[in-house]
Parts: structure tokens; C-alpha cells; sequence
């Protein structure tokens, strides 16, 4: 149960982002957020949380169901630095079902899967969840976005 909580808290960093233009200034936006998707990515193939923290608004909150919140960019840190001590993750999967551009703020949903792998060479398994991410401008953010709410549920079954 542990590696599907850490599955979906993973995935819902990853979640792409497209959108039709809407405005002037919509290709620069996307462009910036793809690159800290992409910074995203990166961070968590070298266990990287201070980079994934800085990726995250100061008052993120993630919701995994029922009392499963996490709240701040520290109880963040402390989440992925024992889940890095334990688990290697791989982003297998990433559809992006929808993207609302809306001047500072985006929300995206999608469906992901993880591969988790442990760090002491166990047997890997397979996470799918759906999930909705809020994005905002943020002055302090690497590259002009970060994460400030996101939300986790299982995964609709494949569809054959």
C-alpha cells in the first residue's frame, strides 16, 4: 500500500500539459511549463528533492484520498526523502486528458503509471492512478511555474 502512495504522489508530478492558443503570451507559457515538467523528470531520476521541492509552491497540498494530504513544502521533502531511500521510480505512463490554461494557473488531468523499483533490488510493481494537478506562476520557480494542488484516484481500467 506504501508503493501506490508514493506511485500516485509521483504521478501527479508528471501529468504533460496541451492546449489549443488562447492568448498572446499561451506558446511562452507552455514552452515554460514543459520545461519544468522536464525538470520534473529529471529531479526524480536523480532522487532530487531539493530540486523537486523547488518545483512546488510554498503552500502545495496533495491529496491521496481519505486523511492521505500532504501539506508544505516540508512535509514534501520528508515524503520523497523516504521514499528515495527505499524506492527507484520510472514514469511509464503519462495521458493527458485535458488542459485548462487560465491566465497565472493551469489544471491538467491525467492518467499515469509508475514503475517503482526497490533500492535493494526487489521485485518492481506497476502504479495507475488519474490525477489533477494545479499549476501557478511563481516568481521564485526555476522556470515560472509550480505545482500548488494536486489530487490522486485510481485509474479508469484499460480500455481494450
Amino acid at each position: 500500500m506504501k508503493t501506490s502512495r508514493y506511485l500516485i504522489f509521483i504521478a501527479l508530478i508528471f501529468c504533460g500539459c496541451s492546449s489549443a492558443p488562447q492568448n498572446d503570451n499561451l506558446a511562452a507559457d507552455k514552452i515554460a511549463l514543459e520545461k519544468t515538467k522536464a525538470a520534473f523528470v529529471t529531479a526524480f531520476a536523480h532522487s532530487d528533492v531539493k530540486a523537486l521541492v523547488a518545483l512546488h509552491h510554498p503552500d502545495i497540498v496533495k491529496y491521496f484520498g481519505g486523511s492521505n494530504v500532504v501539506t508544505g513544502r516540508a512535509e514534501l521533502a520528508k515524503g520523497l526523502t523516504a521514499m528515495f531511500r527505499t524506492s527507484k521510480m520510472e514514469l511509464i505512463q503519462n495521458q493527458v486528458e485535458s488542459t485548462a490554461f487560465n491566465g497565472n494557473t493551469i489544471i491538467e488531468t491525467c492518467i499515469f503509471a509508475f514503475r517503482a523499483t526497490p533500492v535493494n533490488g526487489g521485485k518492481s510493481t506497476i502504479g495507475r492512478g488519474r490525477s489533477m494537478t494545479v499549476f501557478v506562476r511563481y516568481k521564485d520557480s526555476p522556470y515560472g511555474w509550480v505545482s500548488i494542488r494536486e489530487m490522486a484516484q485510481a485509474a479508469p481500467d484499460d480500455q481494450k
